[in-house]
Order: C-alpha cells, then structure tokens, then sequence
C-alpha cells in the first residue's frame, strides 16, 4: 500500500498535529467500542451440515490402471475412467503406519495421483455394517507447497521491503487475524454483515496504516481519507443495490451458505464483501496521495495549497485511470467460470447484463470505482492544508513593489551591446558570472 521515501515528511505544527490527535482518536476509539459490542461471544455458530468427516494424510506408494468396465446403458460402452485401484500409505490417525487400498479418484475435478504423491484421505463407514469401512482419496496435501510459497513471499518482501517490508507482513497478518477472528464469526452469528464490515474495515485500516506508514501526520491524513471514502463507499453500495433489488444470491456460493446457515443475510453479505474489496485499493490511492502532496511540498516549499493540490490531483488521475482498469479486472478474473457460462446462454445480450448474477459484478465494480475517485480530492484537500499549514508560501507572500526612482533609472540606462567574444576579457572572480546575491535563483514549479 503506497509508496516509501527515502526521507521522512518534516513535523507539522504543533496546532495541526493537536487537530488530527483530536480528530483521529476519538474516531479509533468508537472504532474500538463498536467492534467490543459487535463481537461474537457464542462462540461458532452451529450449522445444518452435519458432522465432518475426519481427513488423513498418506502417501501414494503404487498405483495400478485397469479397463473400465461396461457402462450400465443401452449401447454397453465402458464406463469414463481412469479406473484401478492405488496404494495409500497412511501418515497420521488411528490408522498410521498402514497401506489401505483405494479406487482411483475419477469424475470432475476428481484429483490425478501418481507415486510419491502426499493426499488426504477419508475413510468411510457402511451405515448398515459399521465394522466395514472403505477409504478415498479426496485432494491431494498442499501444505508443504503452500508453506514454501509463503517463506518465498515473506522472504520477497524482507529484502525488498527491509524494515518497512516487515511492517507490511505484520500489517497483513493484523488483516488476516481481524478477519477471522472478528468479521467472519460476526456475520456467522448474525450481525448485521455491513455494520461488521464496516467496523472491521476501520480497524484493519486505523492497525495496517499506522503499523506500516508510522504515526505521522501524513499517516493520519491517509487514514482521514480512507475512513470518509469508505463510508461514502457504503452509502453508494446500499444506494446501488436496493436500486437495482439485488439479493445477494447472485451467486452459487451465496446459495450454498444459505442452505447450511439459513440466518446469514445475504443482501448485508454482499455489500460487506463490498466494503471489505474496497478497503486495500483506497489504502493504495490515500496513502499515495499523502505522500505525494508530502514530497511535492518538500521539492519546492513555496508551492502554495492550491498549487499542491492541483499537482497532486494531476498524480492522482494518472493513478485512478490505472487502477479502475486493474479493479474491473480483479473482478472479471474472479468471477471467469461465472462469464463463461453467460456467454453460452442463448438470452439477448440485454437480459443477461440485466441478470443478478452479472449485475452483482457490475455493482460491485463501479461502486468500488466510485468510492475511488471520491478518496483523491477528499485525500488530497486534507493533505494540502496539513502540509502547508504554519508556512507561508512564496506564492501567497505578497511581493515588495519597486521604488518609483529604481523604475525611471532602470528605464532610462542604456542597453548593453552584444559583447565580442574575442576581445572580452575572462571574468576576475567566479561570482561576476551570477545575478546579485540577494536575488532568487530557483526556477518556478
């Protein structure tokens, strides 16, 4: 989220440092109160899907094919594959230690096995014989990968990062770490998904900003503009989507949640899973436009607030074009199975945009856009008025007006000939070749 500099902003005064300390604390401490109501103390909520089937890791130590046999249908042809049988050695559980014998996993998305490959294993029981079990593979065991590709990632970041990349996994973690502890379980119970939202969000922000940017002024500028974009942000999507009477179950998720937690509200579940989507690309756009008003001002300190703010939007364009692009993209790239199936249906064009399940997306992109463009000149505004407060530009300072004798001598001395580059003599000193002392010599912004 944002950008580092290799140099820290100067402090702001003293009064502008006592306005952001009373705006910004009381606005964390209702952040906190809210999330002490809001969280869940029933602990996890009891759901209608019965009880989960314990999983078991094992290694594959043989596999073994066969033809398929006849299908039960009229034409007689084998069955679709592959079929045999494969070698499970069984790591963990009761049954450690053991090889079990299980069929190859056949059907969509069923998973292709091979030696030496680490699965997870349920073992099933006959409901009429409970002495007879059976065991299948169900997936293969992706924790080592996993766990490699995150020290790669970690390690990534480190090197790159230093200090301030190390601050970023601590401020990922805390995201992590609010989500599931808190935003999660408090939909799950049955708070009201947006309010949860929107108060996890607030908290992600005021723990990930301030752990990764440091407590400045800048910071609390970026968290400002955040905070007001984010609101503005949940206002547009409840605005969005009574106009368009969406329901939330526009997808095939939605509609499975609702069969195993019927109490979720669905509509409140998508319009947190707005708030939430929105949250780390307004980080990006506020922390980058406090900072760049920040480096602006330290480039050329007599720019005046208007002058900052005005550069710094043109800064902020270039960036929202950009990033409007990459959030209509995150979204298609998410929703590609959801697409495919729509450009298969025989509808107009016209029904299918209107549908739930693509207006969900379309929803959910502009609104996010939205909340986007309004975090540049709220962010901005702040951070120009914080940065040039106690400082009187150049450009504000009223400029001294010439005395009447300077202007008539200046009018009537004569202009200097074109000196012959042959027959001038070389300058005695290095300061004949500069204006005089007193007078400015740095170039306009």
């Amino acid at each position: 989220m944002g950008s580092d500099h290799s140099h820290s902003a100067p402090p702001a005064p003293p009064r502008v440092r006592r306005i952001l300390v009373a705006t910004v604390v009381p606005l964390f401490v209702a952040t906190v109160l809210a999330a002490v109501v809001l969280w869940p103390r029933d602990g996890s909520p009891q759901t209608d899907g019965g009880a989960d089937v314990p999983r078991y890791h094992g290694t594959v130590t043989r596999v073994v094919t066969e033809p398929c046999p006849p299908a039960p249908t009229p034409e007689g042809g084998p069955s679709d594959g592959p079929c045999g049988t494969v070698d499970v050695r069984v790591e963990d559980g009761p049954s450690a230690g053991q090889q079990v014998q299980t069929p190859i996993p056949a059907g969509p998305g069923a998973p292709r096995v091979d030696v030496g490959d680490d699965v997870m294993m349920v073992e099933l029981t006959d409901p009429t014989d409970p002495a007879v079990s059976s065991w299948n593979i169900a997936e293969h065991q992706r924790g080592t990968p996993l766990l490699w590709l995150a020290v790669v990632f970690a390690a990534a970041i480190v090197a790159f990062g230093r200090w301030r990349g190390l601050a970023a996994l601590a401020g990922l973690a805390a995201s992590f770490a609010i989500l599931l502890t808190f935003v999660l379980p408090g939909i799950a119970a049955g708070r009201s998904p947006l309010l949860v939202a929107v108060v996890g969000a607030a908290l992600i922000m005021f723990v990930v900003l301030y752990l990764t940017h440091g407590v400045t002024a800048q910071t609390s500028v970026a968290v400002l503009g955040t905070l007001g974009s984010l609101i503005l942000t949940g206002v547009l999507a409840t605005i969005a989507t009574a106009a368009t009477h969406l329901t939330g179950f526009g997808s095939e998720d939605a509609t499975t949640l609702s069969m195993f937690q019927a109490d979720v509200d669905l509509h409140g579940l998508l319009l947190a899973g707005i708030i939430i989507g929105s949250l780390g690309v307004l980080d990006d756009v506020t922390v980058t436009q406090a900072a760049t008003v920040t480096e602006l001002a330290n480039a050329n300190p007599g720019l005046s607030r208007l002058q900052l703010y005005r550069a710094a939007t043109r800064v902020g364009r270039a960036h929202i074009a950009s990033t409007v692009n990459t959030i209509v993209l995150a979204y298609a790239g998410a929703s590609l199975p959801l697409l495919l199936l729509l450009t298969a249906d025989t509808r107009p064009i016209t029904q299918i945009l209107t549908s739930e399940f693509l207006a969900q997306e379309i929803v959910r992109s502009a609104v996010a856009t939205l909340g986007l463009i309004a975090a540049v000149p709220l962010t901005t505004g702040l951070a120009a008025l914080v940065t040039a407060a106690g400082s009187t530009p150049a450009g504000d300072a009223p400029r001294p007006r010439p005395e009447r004798a300077d202007v008539l001598a200046a009018l009537s001395r004569p202009r200097a000939s074109r000196p012959d580059p042959e027959h001038t003599p070389p300058p005695s000193t290095a300061t004949d070749q500069w204006p005089e002392p007193d007078r400015s010599t740095k170039t306009a912004w």
